[in-house]
């Protein structure tokens, strides 16, 4: 007779993320018990956690939803799907987009990874919330200019551009920001839950622009209705809600703050007495990493250039790509990494102290065993430059405290 699982094992728990898993996978209860050989009323029973279920048919069941028992026998109750939540957002009577139940599902088990590398770690996620800001009694884009005014005073920004987005909204307000390959008319996801924070999955195959874009955007609505998921879908309405206009507006005024953007204009406005040109455009875009097409109409938004001036070019022919070449402005590095640096880093330090194995840290880095093993390389070590100009490379202790005293 085999060994049942640990005592320590809530069969409650584990039932229900059983039921999840099972959920996920769209598998019914019919067919997990036609798997195991077994009455339904037996796989009812183990997800109710009135009967424990057995290392073998456990096995068994993770296989069949594609997972492993480790996510599985986490401590905890389980947190509820997003899924539920993110199909809240869509119309009644308004098909579930395809891929959406998968991409949801996916974003959860990256969402509670994080989680557990954060309690192997003991390094929780700050969570530097700010209060939900009240928009209402004005026009949704004079109010979110307002806001993302407050933010760029409260995060200390400044009224510059934002380089390196998805890592501050991660260090110093707490989102769990992934990207995700996810079908091209949606351009994000965002869901919140007392477990597990806010989180935003930003579609991976969209141009960094676009990708900045949406992350704003997403923010947008944490700011203001915190507990409301959204998806974000290309095109997606008639017309525009008042939460929509506000968020895309806070998104453009986030990224391009008005007072900058106009003392701009006017010092190129002033060096050029036959005003400013496209190629101006260009490199103001360039500047704030945004898109043409949304600096643009960002400009036309403050009346700096007149209304229909993005339309204008672009049935004149003007080809951007052509004009960044002929300017020389150089492709910026964008990363689009599934995972953010901060959780590729805790998953290295949990393996390197021995509380993964290297099975577990690929199946939390999302990559085969040999991929795994050049990321811990990569992430462990860094080059050093000696006073005399040698080059070297330093392997990191992630577990060392700084103080150098032995735990």
């Amino acid at each position: 007779m085999e060994n049942p699982l640990p005592q320590s094992v809530n069969p409650v728990e584990l039932g229900a993320r059983l039921q999840q898993a099972r959920k996920a996978a769209g598998i019914t209860q019919q067919a997990a018990a036609d798997h195991l050989e077994m009455a339904r009323t037996t796989i009812t029973a183990i997800e109710k956690g009135t009967r424990r279920v057995q290392p073998s048919e456990l096995a068994r069941l993770v296989g069949l939803y594609g997972r492993e028992v480790g996510e599985l026998l986490r401590p905890g109750k389980p947190v509820e799907p997003l899924i539920v939540q993110l199909r809240s957002t869509l119309a009644p009577g308004r098909e579930v987009l395809p891929g959406l139940e998968e991409h949801a599902g996916e974003m959860q088990r990256l969402a509670e990874d994080y989680v557990e590398l954060e309690r192997i770690c003991g390094a929780s996620l700050p969570r530097r919330y700010p209060p939900p800001y009240e928009i209402g009694g004005v026009t949704p884009e004079l109010a979110a200019e307002d806001v993302a005014t407050a933010e760029r005073n409260r995060l200390g920004l400044g009224d510059g551009p934002i380089l390196n987005l998805r890592e501050l909204l991660e260090s110093e307000v707490g989102l769990r920001i992934f990207y995700l390959k996810l079908p091209s008319r949606i351009a994000a996801m965002y869901a919140f839950n007392d477990a597990l924070g806010g989180c935003v999955v930003v579609n991976s195959d969209h141009p960094p622009e676009r990708r900045r874009m949406s992350l704003a955007h997403d923010y947008a609505h944490f700011l203001t209705n915190r507990y409301q998921p959204e998806v974000s879908v290309l095109g997606g309405y008639e017309r525009r809600p008042q939460h929509e206009r506000f968020a895309e507006a806070f998104a453009r005024a986030f990224l391009m703050p008005a007072a900058a953007l106009s003392r701009r204009y006017h010092e190129l406005h002033r060096a050029r007495k036959g005003g400013i040109t496209p190629a101006d455009l260009c490199m103001l875009a360039d500047f704030y990493r945004a898109s043409w097409q949304a600096l643009t109409r960002r400009m036309e938004e403050l009346e700096l250039i007149p209304s229909g001036t993005y339309d204008r070019l672009q049935q004149a022919g003007f080809r951007v790509g052509e004009a960044r070449v002929l300017l020389d402005l150089p492709e910026r590095p964008s990363s689009s990494e599934l995972l953010p640096t901060r959780y590729r880093l805790l998953a290295v330090e949990a393996y390197e102290r021995g509380d993964l194995s290297e099975g577990q840290l690929a199946r939390f880095l999302r990559v085969d065993r040999v991929e795994a093993r050049r990321i811990v390389a990569e992430l462990s070590s860094r080059v050093t430059v000696s006073e005399e100009g040698d080059i070297g490379t330093t392997t990191l202790d992630f577990g060392r405290p700084l103080s150098g005293a032995e735990a």
